[in-house]
């Protein structure tokens, strides 16, 4: 074992390349890098994982986290935050595929299995400082990004509103003075075609500018054994994102962000796993169906359509202060975003159960910080505030199919319409200091706290035929009611810097969850909530070093969360509404886990990297019937919790060739594994394990400004799922009319397989 490096050696290793993904993150540097990516992606990614005035350097700081630049982004082929799902270890970035787009993120088995967007997520999602209050319309395509930050554990301190499981943060690339652009042109053998471009410079003295445009036409990938469409899935994405950077003198610059987007689509690839699913689709003429879990294929009678679209503005003003030689900063943030839709939730050839929705969601935010430093104490703090108007309106239909069998007048009760949803208006503020004191020249105490407080204002119609309602709005809403929850989370860390190269830290902190309300309420007799809030405490205890002058680097933690009244959706079958959800505070957990990441250099043209995660939970007290029998008792309380994959773990190679004065080819290939892990809580809806295996062979002249790159995603054709979200067995609207659905019947949206496609950058 070799002595720690000074980190400005000029080393081979690109040394601050995410580990969790350096084999393909690196494997492709800019246009210009002919001399080999192992060579040239010698710049480190810095991180803003502690809110100071400068961004840090991502070894040097205390936080279990992965980062990836914009260049790495592009590597790794990275088209929305679902493609890192598979990267980094403990970590799921998912799309739950009932509403497309939307966020289903669970870090270190803390996450939601939910579509309903008054459920808050426990995975914050920041971009450019700004927090998406839903989890709808997260899950969409990126372009031009100056990086991506993924932080694991609870980040309610410096954060808030409620990252109890951790924070995504996403920043989009700034204005430059110096002239640039580049354009990016891709294909793929399913008709995915996606053309993309952005051009940065100066416009006037003062002011330099930016435009961002992206443009994706993807052909669908899915075939429907019942239409015939073997394309199905198709989407059309495009957004647009002008910013502007204005230097206010020496000391002050406004950095402004704007952007429009849209994406029309086919509806939910959902496929129904049931025993007697085939027996079913074979009496409407589909008799060559598939619909085991290793088959993509589906057959649907109603394909269904999406629309989303949305509008963004984010101001960032800092401004150097001499107190405590620091920047005050101020990120004041709108946005608004809409999602109509409509999808075949049965997943069979009969129109049996459709639904269609609507959300409408419009908010504002505010966060005003200091950073500065005193002696040998830096100091970050801050107040934030945060405000949502929501509007979930659903409409089901079901058994569609019966309505020519019933005489008049009879026949106009079917199919059965049930229409609800409700309004709520949502304010959060939050105040917080954080103090990183360093003892000596090697110890570093950490202390802070934040103080949070939330309203919520909700009006609710249950879903039940006959109350008026229509995707318009309704007359009325029978359940109004107003509920604040407030915590102090406070937080505890020490730092040991045994070198410049090396350190090791211990942390204890607290999370907050608000509790919220059901607007998804289809239980007859059952209230939309309100929840009581959820609160965590974490422990962990984690290293960072560098080995054998830079050429082997190794990150290590492990650590210890306890939950307290856990939130969670509680998704039963029902005869008659066909699914039943109900958001209740469920149990008491405990979730504890490990997590080791390693990148090595092999030789100056050979990289190597590994991650291995580990997670395990169990509830410690159970006082709702999750597993759906009627009681609670210990069948309840031995069940697993869901979304919790207990493994994880990936390696990957990249390698550089220099073919003389012609240029270099780089070649990078990596696997990662996770474990089937429960969706539901009653254990009976399964997300499938997944071997993941992805490749890329890139090519770069010596002298040119293109880069061409053959790529291939999911190699070994894994299905994995969004959902999987189980149906009953008898699907009725009264004990004479009903159509039996048999056992395991289900509504599993799909993700796609196989994808091969080649790229063409160009960049000036």
């Amino acid at each position: 074992m070799g002595s720690p490096f000074n980190p400005r050696t000029n080393i081979t290793l690109a040394s601050t390349c995410s580990l969790a993904a350096l084999s393909l993150a690196c494997g492709v540097g800019s246009a210009h890098a002919a001399e080999g990516s192992v060579a040239t992606v010698m710049e480190e990614v810095e991180v803003t994982a502690r809110k100071r005035a400068q961004a840090e350097k991502l070894q040097q700081v205390p936080v279990a986290a992965t980062a990836y630049s914009g260049a790495q982004l592009e590597a790794l082929q990275t088209e929305d935050l679902q493609s890192l799902a598979f990267k980094m270890p403990n970590v799921q970035l998912d799309d739950v595929g009932t509403v497309k787009s939307t966020a289903n993120f669970t870090i270190r088995g803390l996450g939601v299995n939910s579509s309903i967007p008054s459920i808050d997520p426990t995975v914050g999602v920041f971009v450019d400082g700004m927090y998406l209050g839903i989890n709808g319309g997260v899950v969409l395509d990126l372009f031009d990004l100056e990086g991506i930050e993924v932080l694991r554990g609870p980040q309610g301190l410096l954060f808030g509103r409620n990252v109890t499981g951790g924070a995504v943060l996403v920043k989009t690339a700034k204005p430059t003075e110096e002239f640039s652009s580049k354009l990016r042109l891709s294909t793929t053998d399913n008709r995915e075609t996606n053309l993309a471009g952005a051009v940065s410079g100066q416009i006037s003295e003062n002011i330099n500018g930016r435009l961002t445009a992206y443009y994706n036409d993807d052909a669908g990938w899915f075939e429907n054994k019942y239409t015939g469409n073997d394309e199905y899935g198709a989407s059309t994405t495009w957004f647009v994102r002008p910013s502007f950077s204005v230097d206010l003198g020496e000391s002050a610059e406004l950095l402004m962000r704007f952007e429009h987007g849209e994406v029309d689509s086919d509806g939910v690839p959902g496929q129904n796993r049931g025993d007697i699913s085939q027996a079913i689709a074979a009496s409407v003429g589909v008799t060559d169906w598939d619909n085991s879990g290793d088959s993509f294929e589906i057959a649907i009678d109603e394909e269904g359509w999406g629309a989303r679209d949305w509008n963004q503005a984010v101001a960032e003003y800092n401004q150097d202060v001499a107190f405590g030689n620091g920047t005050v900063t101020n990120i004041l943030a709108w946005r608004e975003f809409e999602s109509r839709g409509r999808a075949d939730i049965d997943s069979l050839p009969l129109p049996l159960f459709h639904s269609g929705s609507v959300i409408d969601q419009s908010q504002v935010s505010n966060e005003l910080r200091y950073s500065g430093r005193f002696g040998a104490t830096s100091i970050t703090s801050g107040v934030y505030w945060f405000s949502q108007d929501l509007t979930y309106l659903e409409r089901r239909e079901i058994l569609g199919a019966l309505a020519d069998l019933a005489p008049p007048p009879y026949n106009a009760l079917f199919p059965v319409v049930m229409t609800g949803g409700g309004l709520q208006e949502h304010e959060a503020l939050g105040v917080f200091s954080q103090a990183d004191i360093d003892l000596n020249e090697s110890w570093v105490l950490t202390l802070g706290g934040r103080y949070s407080k939330e309203d919520k204002d909700a009006q609710i119609a249950a879903i039940v035929p006959g109350n008026g309602c229509t995707l318009d709005g309704c007359p009325a809403y029978e359940f109004n009611d107003t509920e604040s929850w407030s915590a102090f989370t406070p937080k505890v860390g020490l730092q040991w810097n045994l070198s410049d190269s090396a350190q090791t830290y211990a942390v204890w902190t607290k999370g907050f969850r608000s509790g919220g309300y059901n607007m998804r309420n289809t239980a007859a007799g059952e209230l939309p909530g309100p929840t009581d809030q959820e609160e965590q405490s974490s422990f962990e205890v984690g290293a960072k070093a560098e080995w054998l002058d830079g050429r082997l680097r190794t990150n290590l933690a492990v650590f210890h969360n306890s939950i307290e009244d856990m939130q969670r959706e509680v998704n039963l079958a029902d005869s008659g509404a066909a699914v039943v959800q109900l958001i209740r505070n469920t149990a008491d957990a405990t979730i504890r886990g490990a997590e080791f990441e390693m990148m090595a250099g092999l030789s100056d043209s050979l990289l190597l990297s590994m991650n291995l995660g580990y997670v395990d939970g169990d509830y410690d007290d159970v006082w709702l019937d999750i597993s759906g029998d009627g009681v609670v008792d210990d069948t309840d309380l031995g069940l697993e919790i869901p979304r919790l994959a207990p493994w994880t773990y990936g390696v990957g190679l990249i390698h550089d060739l220099s073919l003389g004065s012609a240029g270099t080819l780089t070649s990078r290939v990596n696997f990662n594994h996770r474990d089937a892990s429960p969706y539901t809580d009653n254990n009976a809806g399964m997300l499938s394990e997944v071997d993941m295996v992805d490749f890329s062979i890139g090519f770069a002249p010596l002298e040119g400004n293109y880069r061409l790159t053959l790529f291939g995603q999911n190699m070994l054709d894994e299905v994995s799922e969004g959902n999987d979200t189980q149906l009953p067995t008898r699907l009725q609207v009264s004990d004479a009319l009903g159509v039996d659905l048999g056992p395991n019947s289900s509504f599993t949206p799909l993700n796609r397989g196989r994808v091969i496609g080649v790229k063409l950058n160009y960049d000036i």
